[in-house]
């Protein structure tokens, strides 16, 4: 049986050959320690896991919900950004569920995108950006993130004919794989050059509630002519740790959002309405979770950045995320240099190139393990022997 062109273009998922990885090393009795993927390592709060099983008591929940989402649902997301950035939204109009981020991300390619047309990708990024425009028919047109631009993209490179003909721009500060962070002039900027050339942006914000050394990551939508121009994306996943749940949302341009809505109600047929119950617990409930899991994350990161710098790295330290990106040392490529940590050590990293063509020669620590197996990693490391730079 021969397979859609679509499908056998797209290459394997990079997270499902990492987790093949240590599934093997662990049945051969490797003590593997995993800084491969961004998933949160401690518990959901118990004030959300309460609100999900009294509510998956209720048989009014175990229906088909809308695929759009409870009104409720909608409003406590309203809510949070009124709170957390003061930006007012339309619960009915400015605002969507999602089964988790990551599907709304490859939905709206399929909401804008026809053959021919063109999508703005930043690399390196998450896979899900120039996936969903490849699977719509699309051209993705890359945006470098370096290193002496502060891994933002410069909009000043992008030709005028690519940029008439493209939909859609994807951003993500604060940003994965990078760590970096965006700056109210890039904001600005970004918001005059998609309304010169007619490019909805799409921000995914999945990081924005995790924050070091007294910083607070904005909303894109905080910015004015945001909302003329573009989406957020956000999710309880990384904030709440809670990303086996799969409960996001989409916010901004109402026109946007119903078409992201129209979509999803001929593709899915919603978020379970207790899982959306569970939400609204976390956006409207106590904050301090956010908090104290920022300060977990910052002392993670300090053990990796300081560990890292006394064997020869020159790292700053991030602002926010739950990553380190860092370079390989010489005489490696992406792939090489994490394979050879693997080999030596039991510790996973993600080679770099697995986020698009410009992440070749650096790899990303994830801070998703306990703090001693982290000293444990650096200790590790040690093992490598002396790296040049």
């Amino acid at each position: 049986m021969e397979e859609a062109k679509r499908i056998s273009q797209l290459p394997p998922y990079l997270f499902a050959r990492i987790e093949k990885t240590i599934e093997k090393a662990k049945a051969e009795g490797i003590d593997v320690i995993s800084l491969g993927i961004g998933d949160p390592d401690r518990p959901t709060p118990g004030h959300i896991i309460d609100k999900l099983c009294e509510q998956g008591h209720n048989p009014a929940n175990h229906r088909y919900p809308s695929s759009v989402g409870m009104l409720a649902y909608r409003e406590a997301v309203a809510s949070y950004y009124q709170n957390r950035f003061g930006v007012e939204l339309d619960p009915k109009t400015e605002v969507v569920n999602l089964i988790g981020s990551k599907e709304g991300i490859a939905h709206i390619s399929f909401c804008y995108l026809d053959p021919g047309d063109v999508a703005l990708i930043p690399d390196p990024g998450y896979p899900v950006y120039g996936i969903g425009a490849l699977l719509s028919g699309a051209e993705p047109y890359i945006m470098p993130l370096t290193a002496e631009n502060r891994f933002v993209p410069d909009l000043d490179a992008i030709p005028v004919d690519i940029a008439k003909k493209a939909k859609l721009m994807f951003i993500n500060y604060p940003n994965n794989p990078t760590g970096a962070i965006a700056d109210d002039d890039f904001y600005k900027k970004l918001i005059a050059f998609a309304k010169e050339y007619d490019i909805i942006v799409c921000h995914d914000a999945a990081y924005q509630d995790i924050s070091f050394d007294g910083y607070r990551a904005p909303s894109f939508l905080e910015y004015p002519g945001a909302k003329e121009v573009g989406i957020e994306f956000g999710s309880c996943s990384k904030s709440y740790n809670m990303t086996g749940w799969r409960v996001a949302w989409a916010v901004g341009h109402p026109r946007v959002i119903e078409a992201m809505g129209r979509i999803k109600s001929n593709i899915d047929s919603g978020c379970f309405q207790a899982v959306q119950h569970a939400a609204i617990a976390a956006l409207t409930g106590p904050q301090v979770f956010t908090t104290e899991m920022s300060e977990v994350y910052q002392e993670r990161r300090d053990i990796i950045v300081e560990g890292l710098n006394n064997l020869g790295w020159q790292l700053e330290k991030t602002k926010s995320t739950i990553y380190i990106w860092a370079p390989v040392p010489k005489g490696y490529n992406s792939i090489s240099f994490a394979e050879f940590v693997f080999e030596k050590t039991g510790v996973v990293i993600t080679p770099g190139n697995g986020y698009g063509k410009y992440g070749e020669g650096y790899f990303r620590i994830a801070l998703t393990v306990e703090k001693d197996r982290m000293v444990e990693a650096i200790n590790r490391f040690r093992e490598l022997g002396t790296l040049q730079f």
